[in-house]
Protein backbone atom coordinates (compact mmCIF):
# COMPACT_ATOMS: atom_id res chain seq x y z
CA UNK A 1 0.00 0.00 0.00
CA UNK A 2 3.02 2.24 1.10
CA UNK A 3 4.85 1.28 -2.27
CA UNK A 4 1.42 2.05 -3.92
CA UNK A 5 1.05 5.52 -2.39
CA UNK A 6 5.01 6.43 -3.53
CA UNK A 7 4.67 5.08 -6.57
CA UNK A 8 1.92 7.93 -7.06
CA UNK A 9 3.57 10.41 -5.29
CA UNK A 10 6.59 10.34 -7.37
CA UNK A 11 4.13 10.42 -10.67
CA UNK A 12 2.68 13.26 -9.84
CA UNK A 13 5.62 14.96 -9.18
CA UNK A 14 7.35 13.87 -12.33
CA UNK A 15 4.37 15.14 -14.16
CA UNK A 16 4.16 18.61 -12.61
CA UNK A 17 8.17 19.20 -13.09
CA UNK A 18 7.02 18.56 -16.83
CA UNK A 19 4.19 20.71 -16.88
CA UNK A 20 6.76 23.30 -15.28
CA UNK A 21 9.44 23.03 -17.77
CA UNK A 22 6.52 22.99 -20.63
CA UNK A 23 4.86 26.20 -19.39
CA UNK A 24 8.01 27.61 -17.90
CA UNK A 25 9.14 28.90 -22.20
CA UNK A 26 5.92 30.38 -23.29
CA UNK A 27 5.10 32.20 -19.62
CA UNK A 28 8.80 34.10 -20.83
CA UNK A 29 7.98 35.02 -24.06
CA UNK A 30 4.27 36.62 -23.06
CA UNK A 31 6.28 38.57 -20.12
CA UNK A 32 8.46 39.67 -22.70
CA UNK A 33 5.90 40.51 -25.02
CA UNK A 34 4.20 43.00 -22.95
CA UNK A 35 7.19 44.73 -21.81
CA UNK A 36 7.59 48.12 -23.61
CA UNK A 37 9.30 48.05 -26.99
CA UNK A 38 12.85 49.06 -27.16
CA UNK A 39 13.49 47.41 -23.64
CA UNK A 40 15.45 43.79 -23.22
CA UNK A 41 13.94 41.77 -20.97
CA UNK A 42 15.36 39.07 -18.91
CA UNK A 43 13.76 36.19 -17.46
CA UNK A 44 10.51 36.14 -16.38
CA UNK A 45 8.95 39.83 -15.35
CA UNK A 46 5.51 41.03 -15.40
CA UNK A 47 4.66 45.03 -15.47
CA UNK A 48 2.22 46.65 -14.04
CA UNK A 49 0.87 48.03 -17.28
CA UNK A 50 1.60 45.58 -20.12
CA UNK A 51 1.29 46.55 -23.40
CA UNK A 52 -1.39 44.79 -25.02
CA UNK A 53 -1.05 46.89 -28.78
CA UNK A 54 2.66 45.31 -29.00
CA UNK A 55 0.55 42.32 -30.87
CA UNK A 56 -0.94 44.86 -33.05
CA UNK A 57 2.38 46.00 -33.91
CA UNK A 58 4.16 43.13 -34.31
CA UNK A 59 1.39 41.77 -36.78
CA UNK A 60 1.65 45.06 -38.61
CA UNK A 61 5.68 45.19 -38.62
CA UNK A 62 5.67 41.13 -39.91
CA UNK A 63 2.93 41.70 -42.27
CA UNK A 64 1.92 38.55 -41.41
CA UNK A 65 -2.14 38.32 -42.78
CA UNK A 66 -0.27 37.92 -46.58
CA UNK A 67 1.66 35.38 -44.73
CA UNK A 68 -1.39 34.27 -42.54
CA UNK A 69 -3.33 33.56 -46.36
CA UNK A 70 -0.37 31.94 -48.00
CA UNK A 71 0.30 29.32 -44.81
CA UNK A 72 -3.28 28.65 -45.26
CA UNK A 73 -3.57 28.05 -48.91
CA UNK A 74 -0.52 25.89 -48.58
CA UNK A 75 -1.86 24.07 -45.87
CA UNK A 76 -4.94 23.32 -47.56
CA UNK A 77 -2.97 21.53 -50.74
CA UNK A 78 -0.40 20.14 -48.71
CA UNK A 79 -2.55 17.69 -45.71
CA UNK A 80 -5.26 16.49 -48.17
CA UNK A 81 -2.37 15.63 -50.59
CA UNK A 82 -0.40 13.37 -47.65
CA UNK A 83 -3.06 11.78 -45.90
CA UNK A 84 -4.74 10.52 -49.49
CA UNK A 85 -1.42 9.92 -50.79
CA UNK A 86 -0.18 8.35 -47.69
CA UNK A 87 -3.76 6.29 -46.65
CA UNK A 88 -3.72 4.50 -50.10
CA UNK A 89 0.28 3.60 -50.00
CA UNK A 90 -0.01 2.63 -46.28
CA UNK A 91 -2.92 -0.01 -47.76
CA UNK A 92 -1.61 -1.24 -50.39
CA UNK A 93 1.71 -1.56 -48.80
CA UNK A 94 0.10 -3.38 -45.91
CA UNK A 95 -2.70 -5.66 -47.88
CA UNK A 96 -2.30 -5.29 -51.57
CA UNK A 97 0.17 -7.93 -53.64
CA UNK A 98 2.38 -5.29 -55.00
CA UNK A 99 5.51 -6.23 -57.40
CA UNK A 100 8.86 -5.59 -55.35
CA UNK A 101 6.95 -4.31 -52.80
CA UNK A 102 9.66 -4.94 -50.14
CA UNK A 103 12.04 -2.91 -52.55
CA UNK A 104 9.77 0.42 -52.66
CA UNK A 105 9.11 0.15 -49.41
CA UNK A 106 12.96 0.40 -48.18
CA UNK A 107 12.97 3.44 -50.56
CA UNK A 108 10.36 5.39 -48.66
CA UNK A 109 12.65 4.19 -45.02
CA UNK A 110 15.52 5.23 -46.92
CA UNK A 111 13.95 8.66 -47.47
CA UNK A 112 13.52 9.26 -43.71
CA UNK A 113 17.17 9.07 -43.01
CA UNK A 114 18.15 11.90 -45.49
CA UNK A 115 18.96 14.75 -43.54
CA UNK A 116 16.51 17.82 -44.91
CA UNK A 117 19.13 20.16 -45.02
CA UNK A 118 20.95 18.24 -47.78
CA UNK A 119 17.82 18.69 -49.72
CA UNK A 120 17.62 22.02 -50.26
CA UNK A 121 20.11 22.59 -52.80
CA UNK A 122 18.87 20.06 -55.06
CA UNK A 123 15.43 20.85 -54.85
CA UNK A 124 16.16 24.72 -55.48
CA UNK A 125 17.48 23.78 -58.96
CA UNK A 126 14.88 21.37 -59.77
CA UNK A 127 11.86 23.60 -58.66
CA UNK A 128 13.54 26.06 -60.86
CA UNK A 129 14.17 24.44 -63.71
CA UNK A 130 10.22 23.48 -63.77
CA UNK A 131 9.61 27.35 -63.63
CA UNK A 132 7.74 27.42 -60.11
CA UNK A 133 10.54 29.29 -58.47
CA UNK A 134 8.91 32.26 -56.36
CA UNK A 135 5.17 31.09 -56.80
CA UNK A 136 2.91 29.68 -54.50
CA UNK A 137 3.30 26.20 -56.16
CA UNK A 138 7.01 26.40 -55.62
CA UNK A 139 6.44 24.88 -51.61
CA UNK A 140 3.67 22.19 -52.60
CA UNK A 141 5.29 18.95 -54.14
CA UNK A 142 8.74 19.47 -52.34
CA UNK A 143 6.65 19.77 -48.72
CA UNK A 144 4.10 16.55 -50.27
CA UNK A 145 7.58 14.88 -51.04
CA UNK A 146 9.16 15.02 -48.22
CA UNK A 147 6.08 14.43 -45.77
CA UNK A 148 5.34 10.71 -47.54
CA UNK A 149 7.63 8.85 -46.87
CA UNK A 150 6.95 9.25 -43.00
CA UNK A 151 3.16 8.92 -43.80
CA UNK A 152 3.67 5.96 -45.27
CA UNK A 153 5.26 4.35 -42.55
CA UNK A 154 2.71 5.65 -40.44
CA UNK A 155 -0.34 4.30 -42.17
CA UNK A 156 0.90 1.31 -43.16
CA UNK A 157 1.73 0.38 -39.46
CA UNK A 158 -2.31 1.18 -38.90
CA UNK A 159 -3.56 -1.07 -41.71
CA UNK A 160 -1.33 -3.80 -40.74
CA UNK A 161 -3.20 -4.10 -37.64
CA UNK A 162 -6.60 -4.19 -38.98
CA UNK A 163 -8.95 -7.30 -37.44
CA UNK A 164 -8.61 -9.82 -39.89
CA UNK A 165 -12.25 -11.06 -39.29
CA UNK A 166 -13.40 -8.05 -40.54
CA UNK A 167 -11.93 -8.01 -44.00
CA UNK A 168 -12.33 -12.05 -44.19
CA UNK A 169 -15.96 -10.95 -44.04
CA UNK A 170 -15.86 -8.53 -46.29
CA UNK A 171 -14.40 -10.32 -48.67
CA UNK A 172 -16.85 -13.03 -48.29
CA UNK A 173 -20.22 -10.98 -49.06
CA UNK A 174 -18.05 -9.78 -52.45
CA UNK A 175 -16.22 -6.81 -51.22
CA UNK A 176 -13.38 -5.64 -53.37
CA UNK A 177 -10.19 -4.30 -52.26
CA UNK A 178 -11.15 -0.56 -52.50
CA UNK A 179 -14.89 -1.22 -51.07
CA UNK A 180 -13.07 -2.68 -48.15
CA UNK A 181 -11.07 -0.10 -47.87
CA UNK A 182 -13.62 3.11 -47.92
CA UNK A 183 -15.98 1.19 -45.95
CA UNK A 184 -14.53 -0.66 -43.37
CA UNK A 185 -10.75 0.01 -43.05
CA UNK A 186 -10.79 3.95 -43.31
CA UNK A 187 -13.24 4.38 -40.54
CA UNK A 188 -11.19 2.44 -38.78
CA UNK A 189 -7.92 4.29 -39.34
CA UNK A 190 -9.21 7.99 -38.81
CA UNK A 191 -7.39 8.13 -35.46
CA UNK A 192 -4.26 7.74 -37.33
CA UNK A 193 -5.61 9.72 -40.25
CA UNK A 194 -6.23 12.77 -38.12
CA UNK A 195 -3.09 12.36 -36.50
CA UNK A 196 -1.29 11.98 -39.71
CA UNK A 197 -3.36 15.27 -40.86
CA UNK A 198 -1.92 17.08 -37.26
CA UNK A 199 1.48 16.25 -38.01
CA UNK A 200 1.56 17.35 -41.85
CA UNK A 201 0.18 20.57 -40.77
CA UNK A 202 2.60 21.02 -38.08
CA UNK A 203 5.94 20.26 -40.48
CA UNK A 204 4.01 22.71 -43.05
CA UNK A 205 3.10 25.88 -40.63
CA UNK A 206 6.33 25.50 -39.29
CA UNK A 207 8.30 25.43 -42.37
CA UNK A 208 11.00 28.28 -42.54
CA UNK A 209 14.18 27.31 -44.70
CA UNK A 210 12.44 25.76 -47.44
CA UNK A 211 10.02 28.84 -47.69
CA UNK A 212 12.92 31.40 -47.94
CA UNK A 213 14.98 29.39 -50.63
CA UNK A 214 12.21 29.06 -53.04
CA UNK A 215 10.13 31.95 -52.22
CA UNK A 216 12.08 35.91 -52.87
CA UNK A 217 8.71 37.30 -51.99
CA UNK A 218 8.33 37.37 -48.26
CA UNK A 219 4.67 37.71 -48.90
CA UNK A 220 4.81 34.60 -49.94
CA UNK A 221 6.45 33.14 -47.36
CA UNK A 222 5.36 31.13 -44.48
CA UNK A 223 3.87 32.55 -41.13
CA UNK A 224 7.26 31.20 -39.53
CA UNK A 225 9.31 33.46 -42.39
CA UNK A 226 7.63 36.23 -40.82
CA UNK A 227 10.35 36.17 -37.70
CA UNK A 228 12.79 37.88 -40.11
CA UNK A 229 11.00 40.75 -39.84
CA UNK A 230 12.06 41.38 -36.28
CA UNK A 231 16.01 40.86 -36.66
CA UNK A 232 17.47 43.57 -38.39
CA UNK A 233 20.89 44.11 -39.56
CA UNK A 234 22.44 45.99 -36.51
CA UNK A 235 19.46 45.13 -33.29
CA UNK A 236 16.50 42.81 -32.78
CA UNK A 237 13.27 43.99 -31.14
CA UNK A 238 13.03 41.38 -28.32
CA UNK A 239 9.42 42.28 -27.30
CA UNK A 240 8.09 42.37 -31.07
CA UNK A 241 9.84 39.36 -31.49
CA UNK A 242 8.51 37.41 -29.05
CA UNK A 243 5.02 38.99 -29.65
CA UNK A 244 5.39 37.66 -33.38
CA UNK A 245 6.47 34.59 -32.36
CA UNK A 246 3.44 33.65 -30.04
CA UNK A 247 0.94 35.38 -33.03
CA UNK A 248 3.30 32.89 -35.33
CA UNK A 249 2.46 29.79 -32.63
CA UNK A 250 -1.33 30.26 -32.08
CA UNK A 251 -2.93 28.67 -35.23
CA UNK A 252 -1.25 25.41 -34.07
CA UNK A 253 -1.59 25.96 -30.56
CA UNK A 254 -5.39 26.23 -31.51
CA UNK A 255 -5.76 22.97 -33.34
CA UNK A 256 -4.15 21.09 -30.63
CA UNK A 257 -6.75 22.30 -28.16
CA UNK A 258 -9.50 21.25 -30.60
CA UNK A 259 -7.94 17.90 -32.14
CA UNK A 260 -5.65 16.94 -28.53
CA UNK A 261 -8.18 13.31 -28.27
CA UNK A 262 -7.05 11.87 -31.42
CA UNK A 263 -2.96 13.60 -31.35
CA UNK A 264 -2.60 12.06 -27.92
CA UNK A 265 -4.54 8.94 -28.45
CA UNK A 266 -1.99 8.81 -31.67
CA UNK A 267 0.61 9.37 -29.63
CA UNK A 268 0.58 7.15 -26.43
CA UNK A 269 -1.29 3.97 -28.40
CA UNK A 270 0.60 4.24 -31.91
CA UNK A 271 -1.44 3.63 -35.15
CA UNK A 272 -5.24 2.99 -34.60
CA UNK A 273 -5.85 -0.64 -33.54
CA UNK A 274 -8.52 -2.25 -34.57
Amino acid sequence: MKQGKSVQVLGTVMLALTIIFCILPFLSMFSAAVQPQGSTPEGIQFTAHPHWENFVDAWNMANITPLLISSTILVIVVVPCVVIFCSLGGYAFAQLRVPFKGLFYMLFVVGLTIPFETLVTPLYYEISGMGLLNTRLALMPPLIGLNIPFGILWMRSCFEQMPRDLIEDASIDGAGYLRTLRSIQLPLALPSISSLGILTFLATWNQFLLAVVLENDPNKRTMAGALQAFVGQYQTDVVLLNAGALLIMAPTMILFVFLQRYFIRAMLAGPVKG
